[in-house]
């Protein structure tokens, strides 16, 4: 690899300091490196208002992908796990792979710690590293008026409660089958590679990130009995929202990654599937994903 670009969460790169290094280092070496933090200072841009957004239930651009340079072969992204996730969702359609270096405190995707930036990106410079395509989820959020909202993600889609602190009943159905009902604050649907996320702080299991399956766990169930549901990737999943137990309607959101909301209502569903898009991630060492996982088990 000889192309890169470069996105840095400029909060956790305090003076874009380690995105100097990697520029500094990649260009001595005779490499082509394009900073999206420079591009912005030179554009006079300052991102995108997320929160509008987030109210408009329409896609959040962390990372504008007409900026990335045609011939770029991989994109390094500073941060954590969730500016990972960012850049790998408005970059899909590009299919460029990305490596992630953490720079926060808990990383399963970003595996390069900022002490092993420079053996990481000799490994890539002399094209030793293996490629992960990581399953995504696709999403549709269907009206009862008739209109649709789509969107991807990469961790986890999230039906969840709006406004008062109180239980919501939830369809779940499998290809048209009717599968239970959940009381519950919400329901996650995660791919593989959320299943260390949010699911797994619900009670989720762990699933190998290579795997192609769906998980299917209630938040906080009104039940003793609930538990996580593991489903073939390709399955189809509808979520429904009941009614109220005291009006004939209910709110919640149904939301992507944890930064697109996209607000339902009692009639509306929410349809999941396994997206024919992928997420691929570049992986340089060759710890496994087992020892990845007690380490961190370890640490917490």
């Amino acid at each position: 690899m000889k192309h890169f670009y470069v996105i840095t969460n400029s909060e956790k790169d305090e003076g874009l300091e380690t995105t100097k290094d990697i520029y500094d280092y990649l260009t001595a070496h005779g490499c082509t490196c394009t900073v999206r933090e420079y591009q912005k200072l030179n554009k006079g841009g300052g991102g995108v208002n997320q929160e509008l957004f987030r109210e408009k239930g329409e896609v959040v651009g962390y990372t504008d992908a007409d900026w990335i340079p045609e011939d770029a072969q991989c994109i390094l992204v500073l941060g954590g796990d969730g500016t990972l996730i960012q850049a790998a969702r408005d970059t899909v359609e590009r299919r460029i792979p990305l490596l992630g270096i953490n720079l926060g405190k808990l990383g399963y995707l970003a595996e390069i710690e900022r002490a092993g930036v420079s053996d990481a990106l000799d490994k890539l410079m002399a094209d030793a590293y293996t490629l992960e395509p990581r399953m995504m989820l696709e999403g549709s959020v269907c009206r009862k008026e008739g209109e649709r909202v789509h969107n991807l993600a990469l961790n986890d889609i999230v039906v969840n409660r709006a406004g008062a602190l109180r239980v919501i009943d939830y369809e779940i159905y499998v290809n048209g089958e009717f599968l239970n009902r959940y009381s519950a604050d919400g329901i996650i649907v995660s791919t593989p590679t959320g299943s260390t996320g949010y699911s797994l702080s619900a009670g989720g299991p762990i699933v190998s990130p290579m795997a192609s399956m769906i998980v299917v766990t209630p938040i906080c169930p009104h039940t003793l009995t609930a538990r996580s549901i593991v489903l073939s990737g390709e399955d189809r999943i509808t979520i429904r929202l009941g009614s109220g137990r005291r009006t004939d309607r209910e709110e919640a959101y149904a939301t992507f990654d944890g930064e697109v909301s996209v607000p339902i209502a009692t009639g509306d569903y929410v349809e999941i599937c396994k997206s024919e898009k992928a997420a691929d991630i570049l992986k340089i060492s060759k710890i496994s994903f087992l020892e990845v996982l007690r380490n961190k088990m370890r640490e917490n």
